[in-house]
């Protein structure tokens, strides 16, 4: 079993790379966007308890499965004690499996990041995110708010690699991950 957390700030492409990403291996995707967004439609706005209690349902029982392993999306706030603790507790999950787990966390600016957000791959699959005016405000505050961008050897894992995917492609981003891990 591997587990994969895919790092980034909004917007930067954790999801489209995590897309090609599985194509290329048998990992599963498991974007944050895939248990934000029924939530959203059921309650009519963000329920972050209901998101948790979804979210380790599905860590629990994938890492107990027999799949080769899961990408797993994560917008991380490195400022933030509690997003560092989150990412220790899922990642125990999957260790109490005997699972490998690995670190990719991608950087672009935030002007590159407010193009992608506007993309019909990221709307396709983001209903929450089809305002654009919002989600760009949205995007623009969190940027003031939160540090989501690593800070050279905050790092501490051994499985870690920062990936500064501005000008590159999504599927040379996920072979770049793939090679680094042997996935």
């Amino acid at each position: 079993m591997k587990l994969l957390f895919l790092f980034g700030d909004a917007a930067v492409g954790k999801m489209t790379v995590g897309q090609e990403l599985m194509k290329i291996t048998d990992l599963r995707l498991f974007h944050n966007h895939m248990t934000i967004e029924p939530v959203i439609e059921i309650f009519g706005s963000f329920h972050g308890k209901t998101i948790n209690r979804l979210r380790e349902i599905i860590f629990e029982d994938f890492a107990a499965s027999s799949n080769y392993g899961m990408i797993f999306t994560y917008l991380m706030g490195f400022d933030q004690q509690s997003d560092w603790d989150y990412v220790a507790h899922v990642a125990g999950i999957f260790a109490r499996h005997n699972a490998e787990v690995y670190y990719a966390e991608l950087v672009a600016p935030q002007e590159v990041r407010l193009q992608r957000n506007a993309t019909e791959n990221r709307l396709k699959h983001k209903p929450s995110k089809r305002d654009i005016e919002v989600s760009n405000i949205r995007l623009k505050t969190d940027d003031e708010r939160f540090r989501c961008v690593s800070n050279d050897g905050e790092v501490p894992f051994e499985n870690y690699i920062k990936i500064d995917n501005t000008d590159l492609p999504p599927e040379v981003v996920a072979k770049m991950i793939r090679d680094r891990f042997s996935l």
